[in-house]
């Protein structure tokens, strides 16, 4: 029961990071792409802080910082504040890398293209949800599933802060004598990695028809 409940930890750590990170990382990379060069300069130097510094360090930091800065604990107690602290860790990180990914793909669409939707009477909504988003989610995919992916294996990383999550209960048993639960630990990467790449690899074909 135990090692389940870290298959759930892993699983419920992945699907809040991503429903958190992939919005915010859109908001990260409009901000970078700002006009506003101070506001551009300063999202972008975040970013730059984020993506330079290892996972590892940034959950440790946004534990434990508040509190070695003399503030007030912002995390609730027990397992339940470790959780949080974790989840919002990652979602900072993943939304940095998303964000330029989300960057890279919009930067990528040649500008004609916005000109033609100006042309035809378009508002900015308009082109970038009909014309833009297309394009960049065609562009985007494979980068995207690749970090999605490495999501996936970085969940371990909330032992950091004593998140009991798969890796860690494995060794625990394994100090124990135990050698089935590495074994089950390693089963449920490599099947949660395959169904993500099957799943990626369903969708590049999907969107095939739209060639750039």
């Amino acid at each position: 029961m135990r090692l389940s409940g870290a298959f759930l930890l892993n699983c419920e750590l992945f699907a809040l990071t991503l429903l958190f990170a992939l919005p915010l990382g859109l908001v990260v990379s409009f901000g970078s792409m700002s006009r506003c060069k101070p506001l551009a300069e300063l999202v972008k130097t975040f970013v730059w802080i984020i993506r330079g510094t290892p996972l590892m360090l940034q959950i440790i930091v946004i534990y434990l910082g508040p509190g070695l800065l003399g503030m007030n604990n912002p995390w609730p107690s027990g397992s339940g504040g470790r959780m949080v602290a974790a989840v919002v860790a990652f979602a900072i990180n993943y939304a940095c890398y998303f964000s330029e990914i989300y960057r890279g793909g919009i930067e990528a669409v040649p500008k004609g293209q916005t000109e033609a939707g100006q042309v035809l009477g378009m508002t900015k909504t308009q082109i970038f949800f009909k014309v833009t988003l297309l394009q960049v989610v065609k562009r985007i995919l494979p980068p995207m599933g690749n970090e999605i992916i490495t999501l996936v294996k970085d969940t371990s990383l909330a032992n950091t802060i004593a998140n009991k999550e798969i890796i860690m209960m494995a060794k625990e048993y394994s100090a124990k004598g135990l050698i089935w639960p590495l074994f089950s630990t390693a089963l449920f990467f490599l099947v949660f990695v395959g169904a993500l790449t099957i799943l990626f690899n369903w969708a590049e074909k999907k969107l095939d028809y739209f060639r750039c």
